[in-house]
């Protein structure tokens, strides 16, 4: 089983990345993504995920 998380840039432009988990997984993901709004690599970790509800 899988659930969908936001990687989250750490950069605080609030650029994030959605990616797909598996559920059993351990620590929070972090991983070295590129920030397209600062315009280089930048670490990005997990997130909680916004409400969709919350508009």
């Amino acid at each position: 089983m899988r659930h969908l998380i936001r990687l989250l840039s750490s950069a605080g432009t609030g650029f994030a990345y959605y990616t797909t988990r598996r559920r059993a997984a351990g620590p929070p993901l972090a991983l070295v993504k590129h920030d397209p709004v600062v315009r280089r690599h930048v670490v990005f970790t997990e997130a909680k995920m916004p409400n969709p509800k919350a508009r």
